[in-house]
């Protein structure tokens, strides 16, 4: 008979030398000191989630786990990087074994090690997004395929649909019925380029961004040993802003972490907002069906905003159905209660962000530390026309303002051609839209524009003009040509070149919207944009009075910009998407109507739904002393004449009146 007898490792007592209890508070230190297995943080916002990461990498350190035996995985190298210097800080010691970057990094680091298992050199190069645009745009040419004959998409639109099939776990043709159904029909033709397009990266040595994970992927798929070196390896993983995490990255963590389940991640589900770009909801949602051992710790303690807020907060998330319960709590002391501001129309809504910004500067609020959120770019089209009015500095956190975008200036130019035949620079951006047509192809093209158009003045010179020069356009452009001299006749029109808006809409729909579909991966959110420029365009007396509008707020005035001072900071535009992360004293959240935000396109699923209630409530919680709410009652109808009543979102009548002081405007007009 015999007995099993099992030797415990030998550890003398821990002497940490930091005071975690004092350190953290109550929730932020039952996670930090879990004791090893899976566990989900849910950590709510502006709760010092990265500081319990970084007190939980420090603790496991002070454990005695090896440095090199934890992977610390995140979303952008700055985040990695502010990481692993303040736990360095906070153990006064570098830590160079440490494995911490984001999932590319971290990818590429195995990938260099293991390229040869995967039929590739250790020197591989890494195509950045315009390297990949040229090599899939060979491998059209390579296809043989009339690319005028059947609209076919272009490099960068295919790009983006290679990425996004391999980021959701679809395949190919899925994206192409679910997200750019205008091509199902060629899904044969775009699988042969994407056939083509990773046999070059192999030819070429080289691998795209999207590469780094599923390769990483397939390597521990397929290669028994190097997935068993690295789950050995990694005793301790833990992942930043687990929600934003798409199913390829889903997959690589569980892969990762199926040997010591010594899996962390922190994330808050009720900021789960780009299912657009991929990511997966369900990894954060699902996380304890997956790990049945999971411990699930709430880090509700909020540290950024006023009780006021957070009860607003708290409030707008609460009708969600998909969401792990929690109620945010204020560290801080009662402020003001946040407003809603119900306007006559945009512009009156402009009026009030202006006046108001200027109020609060004078009550000592610095202009940089004040945000206006919305959903859309579109949305903010009469505020940055009344900021300019008034001279207030404001930036937008896409770094181009919206009147400043390729798709707004490519539309301009054919109003401003048609109000002046003999303005070159718009004669040459819009030709240069054409197949076929570069920078000289268009200088030939004008100059034999003025020499045959020269002494025709009447009415329809232009189109005539442009139907002379037929005979000078490239074989390639022959049918677009005659499409740009067709759209041109029409708006020469009397009865639609004197209205900006009609001018607008023709443009879209004539020429202008194949042309966003072949070229750009967004090309919804363009095609919205220019509807609702049509729609702003109607305030304005003439196409002459709204280009000169638009004149005026794309010209960056070189003095003015000197003279934004460090105490005198310019206000920040922004939608919701980009201001994710961030935080200001005073937000504003305009164009709270329904079909605005919530979008339209987003209620037609549940899932779409929430994810816009998740937006509404990372708005809400970029506050810290006081929000306003607004919307107008007016809004133009695109398409139509006169305006429609606009409806409050949804959103708002989810939030008890109590909680929101009602101001009530008075205009002297």
């Amino acid at each position: 008979m015999s007995r099993e007898y099992v030797l415990q490792p030998f550890r003398p007592a821990v002497r940490l030398q930091i005071d975690y209890a004092r350190e953290l508070n109550e929730q932020q230190l039952a996670a930090v000191t879990a004791p090893p297995g899976p566990a989900l943080v849910i950590a709510g916002a502006g709760s010092g989630k990265t500081r319990t990461l970084i007190y939980r990498v420090a603790y496991l350190l002070e454990q005695g786990i090896p440095p090199d035996r934890i992977l610390l995985l995140t979303f952008t190298n700055k985040a990695a990087k502010e990481m692993m210097r303040r736990v360095s800080d906070l153990l006064g010691q570098d830590l160079p074994e440490l494995w911490g970057g984001t999932f590319h990094s971290v990818g590429n680091r195995i990938l260099r090690r293991h390229a040869a298992a995967l039929g590739y050199q250790p020197d591989f190069t890494i195509l950045d997004r315009e390297d990949a645009k040229h090599l899939i745009n060979a491998c059209i040419g390579e296809a043989d395929i009339d690319v005028k004959a059947t609209r076919f998409p272009k490099g960068d639109v295919l790009a983006e649909i290679f990425s996004m099939a391999l980021n959701t776990g679809r395949t190919i043709e899925q994206v192409l019925q679910e997200e750019y159904d205008s091509f199902a029909e060629l899904s044969a033709a775009i699988g042969d380029v994407a056939k083509r397009y990773a046999a070059r990266k192999r030819e070429t040595n080289s691998v795209d961004f999207d590469d780094l994970l599923a390769l990483w992927l397939k390597l521990l798929q397929t290669d028994t040993e190097a997935c068993e070196r690295y789950q050995r390896r990694f005793q301790f993983i833990l992942v930043d802003e687990y929600q934003d995490t798409n199913k390829l990255q889903g997959e690589l963590i569980d892969l990762l972490a199926a040997r010591h389940q010594n899996v962390m991640v922190v994330g808050d589900d009720a900021q789960s907002i780009y299912a657009w770009r991929g990511a997966h909801y369900e990894n954060i949602l699902k996380f304890p069906e997956r790990y049945p051992r999971a411990a699930v710790f709430r880090i509700e303690t909020n540290y950024r905003s006023t009780p006021e807020i957070l009860e607003v907060a708290n409030a707008a998330i609460r009708a969600n159905v998909h969401q792990f319960a929690k109620h945010l709590t204020a560290a801080r002391k009662s402020g003001q209660k946040p407003a809603l501001v119900v306007c006559h129309d945009a512009s009156e809504q402009a009026a009030f962000v202006a006046q108001h910004v200027l109020a609060l500067r004078e009550e000592g609020y610095r202009l940089d530390r004040m945000a206006v959120l919305y959903r859309s770019h579109f949305h903010a089209l009469e505020l940055q026309l009344e900021l300019t009015r008034r001279n207030i500095p404001f930036t937008i956190t896409s770094g181009i303002r919206f009147f400043e975008q390729a798709h707004i200036k490519d539309v301009a130019a054919c109003l401003k051609l048609v109000l002046n035949p003999r303005d070159e620079l718009s004669f040459k951006r819009i030709v240069q839209l054409l197949p076929g047509i570069g920078a000289k192809g268009a200088d030939k093209l004008w100059r034999k524009f003025t020499e045959l158009s020269r002494a025709d003045t009447g009415p329809g010179a232009l189109a005539r003009g442009l139907q002379s020069c037929a005979g000078a356009v490239p074989r390639k452009a022959a049918v677009a040509w005659a499409q740009f001299a067709a759209t041109i006749a029409q708006l020469e029109a009397e009865d639609v070149r004197n209205d900006a808006s009609r001018m607008i809409s023709l443009v879209l729909e004539a020429m202008y919207e194949d042309y966003l579909k072949e070229n750009y991966p967004n090309y919804r959110s363009r095609v919205e944009d220019l509807e609702q420029l049509a729609v702003f365009a109607r305030q304005f007396a003439s196409p002459a009075d709204f280009l000169t509008q638009l004149a005026l707020l794309t010209s960056v005035d070189a003095e003015e910009e000197q003279a934004v001072t460090r105490d005198d900071e310019p206000l920040r535009l922004s939608t919701v998407h980009q201001a994710k992360g961030l935080e200001f004293d005073v937000v504003f959240v305009i164009m709270l109507c329904e079909g605005l935000f919530p979008s339209a396109r987003s209620l037609e699923t549940l899932e779409g739904e929430e994810e816009e209630r998740r937006l509404f409530y990372v708005a809400i919680t970029r506050a810290r002393n006081e929000l306003y709410l607004t919307y107008p009652l007016l809004r133009s109808i695109q398409g139509g004449s006169g305006e429609s009543f606009q409806q409050p979102s949804r959103f708002l009548g989810e939030i008890p009146p109590e909680l929101l002081e009602e101001w009530n405007l008075r205009s002297y007009r």
